[in-house]
């Protein structure tokens, strides 16, 4: 249990980092350049990792760095850029309040970890509070903006999965790195060709991408993909959902939002499902497949 609390902390920093990125994206960065907006968080976090790591890919991890850093990067840090410029701060948050479901669901064929009661309840406790909050907001509803909060809750927890099921392979942060510097350079040319030129970036844009490269993506990745490596994805999932209440939370302490007292209940219902997630959480396995992992024979009696 002390071990699953030391994760569990570890990997909250991940949710809560994650949730100043919509405030820091609308305030301080360009508009209309969310390819290389992503492009610019995901590359420098990438070689920051790997001059702590200093680990090259080798073998499979050469696709797999690519086909992890397009789900888990480039196409989510695109989309949420756009969502983060198009959506409030806090509805821009309510479509990942559904990535717990979608990462227990994808968890069951892919790692073999079948959802409990309680990381189901969890889920559909959290996903309630997170409505409470939003439904009651200000703000439009921009449709472009909805779907790109979709496709990246979609994206990344079909990548966060697949992570997963690989983490017994290498080394935390230099698959992290690997991942950021796959994603970022994907997006480089994409960036180049829909969006000419890049981006003239004066002094608080300077501050706010080094902001999101070294605390909201390096950090909390590494933390993030930690997680996942000693706890069940169910359990992380929900703490995931830390991510809207801190977007929320800033909105009311720095953007000047008021919170209605149907949003304070969907505060606290929201960390109610955290905190049943972590109930259910056991140690999580190593992946089927892991290399260095000996699984046990099946046990059999013999009569006397």
């Amino acid at each position: 249990m002390e071990g699953n609390l030391k994760w569990s902390l570890v990997t909250a920093v991940a949710p809560v980092a994650w949730g100043t990125t919509y405030f820091v994206t609308r305030e301080y960065l360009p508009e209309s350049h969310p390819l290389y907006g992503a492009a610019f968080r995901a590359v420098p976090a990438g070689l920051l990792l790997l001059a702590v790591c200093r680990k090259l890919p080798r073998g499979s991890w050469w696709w797999k760095s690519l086909v992890l850093g397009a789900l888990n990067m480039s196409g989510f840090f695109a989309l949420v850029y756009v969502a983060a410029q198009r959506l409030p701060t806090s509805l821009a948050s309510i479509i990942m309040a559904l990535a717990p479901l979608f990462m227990m669901m994808l968890a069951w064929p892919l790692v073999g970890e079948r959802p409990g009661w309680k990381h189901l309840a969890g889920a559909m406790t959290g996903v309630g509070g997170v409505c409470l909050m939003v439904f009651t907001a200000s703000g439009s509803v921009d449709a472009i903006g909805i779907l790109a909060s979709v496709g990246a809750m979609a994206m990344s927890s079909c990548g966060y999965v697949l992570a997963k099921r690989w983490s017994g392979e290498v080394d935390v942060l230099a698959a992290t790195s690997w991942q950021l510097l796959g994603g970022g350079l994907l997006l480089l040319p994409c960036a180049a060709l829909v969006e000419g030129g890049p981006p003239a970036l004066d002094g608080p844009a300077l501050l706010g991408f080094g902001y999101l490269a070294v605390v909201a993506t390096a950090i909390a990745f590494a933390a993030w993909f930690l997680g996942l490596k000693h706890l069940p994805a169910g359990t992380v999932g929900l703490l995931g959902l830390l991510n809207p209440v801190t977007g929320v939370l800033l909105g009311l302490l720095l953007a000047g939002e008021s919170l209605s007292g149907r949003q304070v209940c969907g505060l606290v219902l929201t960390l109610c499902g955290v905190v049943l997630g972590q109930r259910a959480a056991r140690p999580a396995r190593p992946p089927r497949g892991t290399p260095g992992v000996v699984e046990e024979p099946a046990r059999t009696t013999r009569s006397p």
